[in-house]
Formats: structure tokens, C-alpha cells, sequence
């Protein structure tokens, strides 16, 4: 059983081409998780979670399919706002090719530009999590994990390099986890134990959901970031191409003469109105993460599993106090679906719910590359099948 190393992790890190970077996050995560389960038995830690996320993060990081989704969901011929623009365009005189054009304008540079900046930030994320907390389940494998009995100074010394406060610049909840999953090693009562595990795992997820908020509202929030006066100029452009002196006569004379403003107006409205549509499209995208054995989880669904007959009943202090801070249904899986992925509360209710339902969940356990294709990443190159 291979267990990553500090360094190894380090390497990783420092990937500069973002799939084969995703790759190797995942599988390093994948190969943490089971290192992990080997030392506690089958029991979920924060790795076996965060291997399918960054799995569900490739997707994007590689643009899987969602700029044709976006094409697809989005019925251009069919919006109202368009058919506004073809109409003032007629109106002023400029024929031929419209639909073509504008479509052409809208695919090639704002919904091109919008996947862009989804797989920059998703990318970003990925790699920002994993160079903290990737870093810090290898340096415990390699100072705290090995021992047979508790050992005090070791955990304090692997503490000690944890930043106070609290994030997304202090530490205080990932050296609170790692004391957590240390003190249920050797925990006699399984049923603490259990709950140790626990909120170890969410201590992480807080602190990592926190960290993330950036770069999750940059990726929900790409639609609106365009530079909308960029894709206005390319509209006009096409309408009034620059390299022909007689259009721009024309646009200047329109301009002068007041007669393009409803043009810059139907434009405006057709923006608005597809950032809209795409702001929905991409909540859909990111607020979805597909775990063994191909189960398709909507976050913004509440979740239908029941809790283990373990997790039923919690006793253990910390975690019911951690648990009153971030779950507004105690108990419950009631209102765990996320309606705003954006929004960190939110996020982290429908995780300490997830994280509660699937803790034995075995089918987690599951490899997340054949491997050949890990072979092939772990040499530097793009595997072949389903990734």
C-alpha cells in the first residue's frame, strides 16, 4: 500500500498543467484515504470525501461537456431577447447572417470565456485545498499515524505547526481534527470513537468550505464577471465590421444621430438575460458530485439516506457542539439541500449531513482510477476512458 509522502504531496502541488495536477490530487487523495482506513478500519475520513469531489472538479477543470451543455439548455433561437436584437439590427439597415453571427459571438467568446474561468477557479481550488490539507494527512502519516500507543509530545510537536485562529487564516480546526482522529486511534468505546472520527471530518470540511469561498463564488458567479462591454464591442463589431471604412461611417453617423442606442439597449437586455440563464445552468453543474457506484447527488436536493444506526443517537460533546453551529435540523436531513451552493452555511449544512449519512458507506472505499490510467497520469500523461 502505497502512502504518500510530504513531499510527494509537495511535488503534486506544484504540477503546473491543471488536469494532470487534478489527476494526481485525486488519486494521492484516494491513496490517503485507504491508507487512512487501513489504521482505523472501514470508517470515512476527510480523503474519502475529498476523492470525489476532486474527481467531480476535473470535470470542470477539463470542461467536460459543459460548454455543449450550456449550447444546448440555453435555446438561443428561442429567446425573446435575441429576436430583439435581429429586430433593431433590421431596423438599421444591417441584413444578412445575423443569427449566425450572433450566435457565433455568444459561443466562441462569452460562453468559451465562462468555461474558462470556471475551470481557472475550480482549478485554483482544487490545488489550494490539497497543498494545505493533502500536506497535512501526509505529514501525520508520517509522525503520528505509525503509533502503537498515545503519545502526547508527538501529537504536540505535529500540532505546533498549525497557525492559530480560526479560517480562512488561522488552523485552530484542522489542529483540532488531527487531535481528534489521534485520540480515537486508541479510544476504547466504540461508539466514541465513532464520533471522534466524526467530527474530525467536519472540523476539515468547515475549514476547508471556508477556504474555498473564493474560488466556489468565482465559479458560481463566472456568467456575471465577463466583461459585458467586451461582447457588446464583438456584437457591433460584426454588425459594423472595422475593416470595412463604409460601416464605421455608417455606425458613426448612427451614433451621432442617437439611432443605435436601442441596439446598445436590446443588447444590454439579451446579456441580462442570458447571465441569468447561465447563472442557473452552472449552479446545476457545480452543485452535483457523483460517488460509487455512480450515484449522481444534487446538493441542492436534500439528501434521502438515513443515518447509521451508529450516528443516530451523538453523545460526544464536541460533536453535538460542532453540530449546533453548522446543522439548523438536528437530527434530520430535513432542509440539507443547498439552495445557494455559494452561500457557506448552506454548503456546510448539506456536507455535515452528508458526511453523517455515508461515514460506513463502503462503496466510498471504492479506487478512483484503473491502474493503467494511474500509471499513465503518475507519468505525466492524460489516461485513456472515463475519467
Amino acid at each position: 500500500m502505497h502512502i504518500p509522502s510530504p513531499d510527494e504531496v509537495r511535488a503534486i502541488a506544484a504540477i503546473a498543467e491543471p488536469t494532470i495536477r487534478n489527476l494526481r490530487i485525486t488519486q494521492c487523495y484516494c491513496e490517503l484515504s485507504t491508507a487512512f482506513i487501513g489504521r482505523t478500519g472501514p470508517v470515512a475520513n476527510w480523503c474519502t470525501f475529498a476523492t470525489w469531489a476532486s474527481k467531480q472538479a476535473g470535470q470542470s477543470i477539463r470542461r467536460e461537456d459543459l460548454l455543449r451543455s450550456m449550447e444546448a439548455r440555453l435555446n438561443l433561437a428561442q429567446l425573446e431577447e435575441l429576436k430583439l436584437v435581429w429586430r433593431v439590427a433590421g431596423e438599421l439597415g444591417i441584413n444578412g447572417g445575423l443569427e449566425q453571427r450572433l450566435h457565433g459571438i455568444i459561443r466562441n467568446a462569452w460562453l468559451a470565456s465562462i468555461t474558462d474561468r470556471i475551470s481557472d477557479a475550480v482549478a485554483r481550488g482544487n490545488r489550494k485545498v490539497f497543498e494545505e490539507i493533502g500536506w497535512e494527512f501526509a505529514r501525520f502519516f508520517s509522525l503520528c499515524v505509525p503509533d502503537e500507543a498515545f503519545d502526547q509530545q508527538r501529537l504536540d510537536t505535529f500540532c505546533a505547526e498549525f497557525r492559530p485562529g480560526n479560517p480562512p487564516d488561522g488552523q485552530q480546526y484542522l489542529k483540532q481534527a488531527f487531535t481528534n482522529y489521534y485520540q480515537a486511534f486508541f479510544e476504547q468505546d466504540p461508539q466514541l470513537r465513532t464520533e471522534l472520527q466524526l467530527l474530525a471530518n467536519l472540523e476539515i470540511g468547515f475549514h476547508e468550505q471556508t477556504r474555498l469561498q473564493p474560488e466556489i463564488a468565482a465559479s458560481l458567479n463566472a456568467a456575471l464577471a465577463v466583461d459585458i462591454e467586451m461582447v457588446r464591442k464583438q456584437i457591433i463589431d460584426s454588425f459594423f465590421p472595422p475593416d470595412s471604412w463604409l460601416a464605421r461611417i455608417r455606425l458613426a453617423y448612427l451614433k451621432i444621430t442617437g439611432k443605435t442606442s436601442r441596439l446598445d439597449a436590446a443588447i444590454d437586455q439579451l446579456m441580462n438575460r442570458l447571465q441569468g440563464i447561465v447563472r442557473g445552468l452552472l449552479t446545476t453543474h457545480l452543485m452535483t458530485l457523483t460517488i460509487p457506484p455512480d450515484l449522481r447527488l444534487s446538493l441542492g436536493k436534500d439528501l434521502n439516506k438515513p443515518y447509521p444506526a451508529p450516528l443516530l443517537q451523538l453523545s460526544c460533546a464536541g460533536l453535538l457542539a460542532m453540530l449546533s453551529e453548522i446543522d439548523p435540523t438536528p437530527d434530520s436531513v430535513a432542509q440539507s439541500g443547498a439552495i445557494d451552493w455559494a452561500d457557506l452555511r448552506e454548503r456546510i449544512h448539506f456536507i455535515a449531513e452528508l458526511f453523517r449519512c455515508y461515514h460506513f458507506d463502503t462503496a466510498l472505499y471504492s479506487d478512483a482510477f484503473t491502474p493503467q490510467q494511474v500509471a499513465t497520469m503518475k507519468d505525466g500523461k492524460l489516461p485513456a476512458g472515463r475519467l
